[in-house]
């Protein structure tokens, strides 16, 4: 008997300590992870892996969430991009483009993890 094939999420944040407790709250949700600190270095590791689900954080150096979340969606338009900002909402460039958004102060990690789940069961 084969146990599903586990889903692979990308969490892309550029705060070190940040991702590091992303990485392991999906991966104790039994995720495979993939990590980045840049949106380029994003964009590589979308390109190079089967990605079932982004957790993009919307602030980051030199290109911004919604620049990497645009280029995600041209590259694979129904991976489910989940946004994480630590502003109380979102400039209105990111609608069609993202499917939800969280405030970092609000979220609580078993919500990320079942929005993402319910996402990307959706995509597949």
């Amino acid at each position: 008997m084969h146990s599903p094939t586990r889903m692979t999420v990308l969490c892309v944040e550029d705060e070190d300590q940040q991702l590091k407790l992303r990485k392991l709250l999906f991966e104790s949700e039994g995720f495979n992870v993939l990590t980045a600190q840049t949106g380029r270095q994003a964009l590589e590791l979308f390109q190079s892996h089967a990605v079932d689900a982004v957790v993009l954080d919307y602030w980051m150096a030199g290109m911004n969430g919604m620049a990497v979340a645009t280029e995600l969606k041209r590259l694979r338009p129904t991976v489910p991009i989940v946004v994480l900002s630590g502003w109380a909402s979102l400039p209105g460039e990111t609608i069609g483009l993202v499917d939800a958004w969280f405030q970092k102060a609000q979220i609580q990690p078993a919500e990320l993890v079942s929005t993402v789940s319910r996402l990307a069961r959706q995509e597949s």
